[in-house]
């Protein structure tokens, strides 16, 4: 490692919007490629607003970690889009590469938000949208 790189600290009022989203669900990198002299790793926090959930969407090649800081998410994945999964604070997440998901705010009264870490950049390709009426249980605020 270079004598040039030295710890940097990227403060909560300067998190990096510089990179990929997908629709209403929002992330703001802390350590990343685009504003830090990280290259192996993406870790940011991401959020949806009540109501809120992400297009269909995958990252790639990239191994996602989460974790739910506050509220009540849902991850839809498998055909159609049938299966899911609800987290809540405190939970982590892991979503393998390449696999389609939706991301969901459940409520409709409270933000969720999440700190998600992935290897090597947050990688996303949105895929083509799905009614809400598809993701079972799902509403809009």
């Amino acid at each position: 490692m270079s004598a040039s790189v030295v710890p940097v600290v990227t403060r909560s009022s300067e998190l990096g919007e510089q990179t990929l989203q997908s629709g209403e669900c929002v992330r703001k990198s802390g350590v990343s490629p685009q504003h830090t002299p990280a290259t192996k790793i993406w870790f940011g926090r991401v959020s949806n607003e009540p109501g809120h959930r992400s297009p269909p969407h995958h990252h790639d090649e990239a191994e996602t970690g989460g974790y739910v800081l506050s509220g009540h998410g849902r991850i839809y994945f498998g055909e159609d889009y049938k299966d899911y999964i609800d987290m809540y604070a405190g939970d982590f997440v892991f979503v393998p590469p390449f696999m389609p998901h939706v991301e969901v705010n459940m409520s409709t009264t409270e933000e969720l938000v999440w700190l998600t870490c992935r290897t090597p950049d947050n990688l996303v390709t949105n895929l083509p949208d799905v009614p809400d009426e598809q993701l079972e249980g799902y509403r809009r605020a």
